[in-house]
C-alpha cells in the first residue's frame, strides 16, 4: 500500500501547485485542436486508471507491491498529463477559460484523492459503498470534459448564465415572501409560538413596504441587466483578438459581483428592517449594476444597436435608487 500513500502525497502536491500555476506566455506554437484532443485523452486515461485501481482493491488478494506501483504510476501519469496541459493554455486565450479548465482538472484530482484515501482507509478489502461512490465521482469528473467550454466566449457565457440563474432564484424567493402578506416568516414560525408570533420584528410595517418596492425594482433591474448582457454576448461576443478576449473577461469579473449584492439587499429587506442598512445595500447594488453597464457599453459586445437597453437600465436604476434615498432620508 506504500505506493498508494506516495501517490496521494504526489496528488496533493499537484493540487497545491495547480492553485497557483501560471500558463506559458508564448502563444505562437499553441495548437488549440491538439490541446483539446490531448486533454480529452488525459481525462479518459485518468478514468480508466482509477477504475483499474478500484477494481484491484475490490476483493482479495491485494495487489503485490510491484503491481501496486504500476497502478499508481499509471494514474499519476494520467493526472500529470492533464495538469501539464493546463499550464500550456496561454493567458491570451482568456482568464475565464483558464479558470474553467483549471477547475475541471482540480475536480478530477480531488475525486481521485478521495478514492485513494477510501482505499487506504478500508479495513476489509472489499468493494464498499464508499469506494463505489468515490469511483463514480472520478468518472463523473472525467466525463465532465464534454461540458468544458472550448473558448473564452463560451466560458463567459456559461459563467454569466449561472449568475443570472442565481439572481432569478433570489428574486422569486423575495416575491414569494412578499406575496405571503405582512409576515414573511409565516411558513417557518409555529403559530402556537406566541412569543415569536407576537413579535412585531417578524412583520413588515407600512414604511417597510414602501421601501421594499424600489428595492425590488433594483433586483428586477439586476435580472434584466444580466439577461441583456447574456443576449449581447451570444449575439456579438468574439475571441478573434486579445482585446476582445480581455473584454469578455472583464464582463465575467464584473457580473460576478451582481449576485452577492442582490443577496445582501434581499437579506436586509427581511424584518426587522434597518432602513439605513437597506439604503447602503441598495447603493452597493446600484453601483455594481452601473459598472456592468459601463463595461458592457465600451466593449465589442455592445454595438450601437444595443445602446437603447443600456440607457433604459441606467434610468431604471437611477429611478429606483432615488426612491430608496427619498424613503430613507429621515432614517439617516
Amino acid at each position: 500500500m506504500e505506493p498508494l500513500r506516495k501517490l496521494l502525497e504526489n496528488l496533493r502536491a499537484i493540487q497545491e501547485k495547480l492553485r497557483d500555476g501560471e500558463s506559458k506566455e508564448n502563444i505562437n506554437n499553441f495548437n488549440p485542436q491538439f490541446f483539446w484532443d490531448t486533454l480529452e485523452q488525459a481525462f479518459k486515461a485518468t478514468s480508466q486508471e482509477a477504475t483499474k485501481i478500484s477494481l484491484a482493491y475490490s476483493k482479495p488478494p491485494a495487489p503485490s507491491e510491484e503491481d501496486c506501483q504500476k497502478l499508481s504510476d499509471g494514474l499519476l501519469n494520467a493526472i500529470l498529463a492533464a495538469s501539464t496541459l493546463y499550464y500550456s493554455l496561454p493567458k491570451e486565450h482568456g482568464t475565464t477559460l483558464r479558470r474553467t479548465v483549471r477547475q475541471a482538472v482540480a475536480d478530477v484530482i480531488e475525486g481521485t484523492m478521495q478514492l485513494i484515501d477510501v482505499i487506504l482507509s478500508a479495513r476489509i478489502q472489499s468493494l464498499s459503498q464508499e469506494q463505489l461512490v468515490s469511483t463514480g465521482s472520478v468518472w463523473e469528473a472525467c466525463d465532465n470534459f464534454a461540458q468544458i467550454p472550448k473558448d473564452n466566449r463560451a466560458a463567459v457565457l456559461g459563467i454569466v448564465s449561472g449568475y443570472l440563474g442565481v439572481v432569478k432564484d433570489a428574486l422569486e424567493e423575495m416575491e414569494e415572501a412578499l406575496a405571503g402578506g405582512e409576515d414573511p416568516f409565516s411558513d417557518v414560525l409555529d403559530d402556537d409560538d406566541m412569543g415569536a408570533r407576537g413579535n412585531q420584528d417578524t412583520y413588515w410595517s407600512e414604511a417597510d413596504r414602501r421601501l421594499i418596492a424600489p428595492c425590488l425594482g433594483l433586483m428586477k433591474a439586476s435580472k434584466a441587466c444580466l439577461k441583456k448582457v447574456l443576449g449581447s454576448l451570444k449575439a456579438h461576443g468574439k475571441v478573434e483578438t486579445p482585446e476582445q478576449v480581455a473584454q469578455l473577461d472583464d464582463l465575467a469579473d464584473i457580473t460576478q459581483e451582481v449576485s452577492p449584492s442582490v443577496d445582501e439587499l434581499a437579506l436586509s429587506i427581511y424584518p426587522p428592517m434597518n432602513h439605513p442598512t437597506v439604503r447602503l445595500n441598495a447603493a452597493k447594488l446600484s453601483s455594481v449594476l452601473k459598472k456592468v453597464l459601463e463595461i458592457t457599453s465600451v466593449s465589442h459586445v455592445c454595438p450601437d444597436t444595443e445602446s437603447s437597453w443600456i440607457q433604459f437600465l441606467h434610468s431604471a436604476i437611477d429611478h429606483n435608487m432615488n426612491k430608496v434615498k427619498s424613503l430613507t432620508q429621515d432614517a439617516l
